[in-house]
Parts: C-alpha cells; structure tokens; sequence
C-alpha cells in the first residue's frame, strides 16, 4: 500500500509573515535581515557574511570604546535605557485607509496607571465608535478607535484621566512627534 502523502511545512518569516525567499520583495527587508540570519542563513549567504562583517566592526568599536574609558562607559549605558523607560508620555497618531476612512491610535496609556480595556470602554462610549485593545508593532498593547477624532481626545483623556498631563500627549503629525498643548 501507497504512503499517503504528508503535507508541506512552508517556513513564514516572523517579521514580515511571508515566505522567506520573498520577503526581499516586501516593505520590511532591513528589519527581517535579523529574523532571516538566524533561521535560514543558507538561503541569503551574503547577508550572513554582511552581518559577520558588521558584527566584527561592532565587537572592534567595542574594544576600543572600552580601552579609552574602562569605568565610565557601563555607567553611563546602563543608566541611558532606565530614562527611556520611565518617560512616561500617550502617543496619539491618526492612521488613513481606504481614502476616507481613519483610525485614531492612543498609545502610552498605560504607563499613568490606566487600565485599557476600561479606557477602550469609555472612548468607544464617548465618541459613539468602535474602539478595541490591540497589539502594535511593537508588541506593546494599544487603543484603536475608529474615526478621526484626534484633537478631541486630548480633552476627554485629560478630563476622564487626571493623572495624565496635558503636557504628556503628543500628536504625531507628518511622521513628526507634535505636542498637544
């Protein structure tokens, strides 16, 4: 009797989520050169030797840095990401698609204490849309409300919210961070 044939296992890139020999051809090539050195380094020898170029250059600075200032230099790394952490700060971007429709993401909330799924709760009440709790691209969790109702979130967050500064929330306009006071 004939084997029954087993199904192909095709390999996803964990970035872009297309096959590896195509992701050269998606929007993300820089950032799943990474992802693809570790999982499939045959498939794009150059990038291999690239990134063991990069590396050797990297690990040489390194010594360098190191030899010029042997006990400032931690210090001062390890205390530089504490201060990107705390800055505490809600991010409000209005995302276009399909031409007329919009999306208003409020990210950073949670870091003055706000629970998500309540503030989901309240701006979908507030605006009379749909709003949901849901995961960016930086893994973070992060408000999407429909619509475009941007500048007039900044009230009712720092009405609703008192713990939240106006001084903390920032528009992002053109790519560019904006305050909103």
């Amino acid at each position: 009797m004939a084997e029954k044939p087993q199904p192909v296992r095709v390999l996803y890139c964990g970035v872009c989520s297309l096959p590896p020999e195509y992701c050269e051809f998606g929007s993300d090539f820089e950032k799943c050169k990474p992802w693809l050195i570790q999982n499939v380094p045959d498939l794009y020898p150059n990038l291999l030797k690239e990134a063991n170029d990069k590396e050797s250059d990297k690990v040489a600075d390194k010594l360098q840095s190191t030899g010029i200032s042997s006990g400032t230099g931690d210090g001062a790394a390890s205390s530089a990401p504490k201060q990107e952490e705390e800055k505490q700060e809600v991010v409000i971007e209005k995302v276009v698609r399909n031409k007329r429709k919009c999306i208003t993401t409020v990210k950073g909330l949670e870091l003055f204490g706000v629970k998500l799924s309540d503030a989901s709760k309240k701006l979908g009440k507030k605006f009379a849309t749909g709003a949901s709790v849901v995961k960016g691209p930086t893994e973070k969790e992060q408000i999407d409300v429909q619509g475009d109702i941007a500048y007039d979130i900044v009230e009712f967050i720092t009405d609703t919210w008192p713990d939240v500064p106006e001084t903390a929330i920032f528009f992002i306009e053109d790519g560019r961070k904006v305050p909103a006071a």
